[in-house]
């Protein structure tokens, strides 16, 4: 994008949208490679998001066992004016299981407590719930037909935001119609 105040105002978009959800949908990788999909709470940090994840839990196991993840921030379809274009944010992340009690996880558990209430901090006393740093590899931003954004760099907001012109493309039958 060209326009360094238009791409300031999509990261401040992004921010914003990211910051008016309390839950991701979250897709990681089974030990036999299969994709599994669920979700979880977050936190917001640094450039990164943060979950709190019991190792009993599918996603919990798996993510401890393969870093690579996937991360969709989607609007309600209760409050979306378009069922088929829902405002929606996603990452390629890499997870990073942070140690009990680290400098980091405390930053976490204060990032995820002060979104989510102490709920958190009562989770976090549990043996099997570990605290994941999610780090963006990059993303999509979409906020309509013809209004989606590739987001570079490892930042929520992207360090670069590209407006992606490939549009949708009529069927070679519906030409022939016209």
């Amino acid at each position: 994008m060209k326009n360094k105040a238009m791409q300031t105002r999509l990261s401040d978009e992004v921010m914003d949208f990211i910051h008016s959800r309390k839950s991701l949908h979250l897709a990681t990788l089974g030990a036999d490679g299969a994709p599994f999909a669920s979700y979880a709470p977050f936190g917001i940090g640094e450039d990164c998001l943060y979950v709190l994840l019991s190792e009993i839990a599918t996603h919990g196991s798996n993510l401890q066992r393969d870093a690579r993840a996937s991360v969709l921030v989607v609007e309600d379809e209760g409050s979306a004016d378009e069922l088929f274009a829902r405002i929606r944010v996603n990452y390629s992340v890499q997870a990073q299981l942070l140690a009990y009690n680290s400098e980091e996880w405390r930053v976490a558990l204060q990032c995820l407590t002060s979104r989510l209430g102490s709920r958190s901090a009562n989770l976090s006393k549990l043996e099997d719930f570990k605290m994941f740093r999610l780090v963006p590899k990059g993303g999509r931003y979409v906020k309509g037909f013809g209004r989606a954004y590739s987001l570079a760099g490892e930042t929520l907001a992207g360090e670069i935001l590209t407006h992606l012109t490939d549009g949708h493309k009529p069927r070679a039958a519906e030409l022939d119609k016209a």
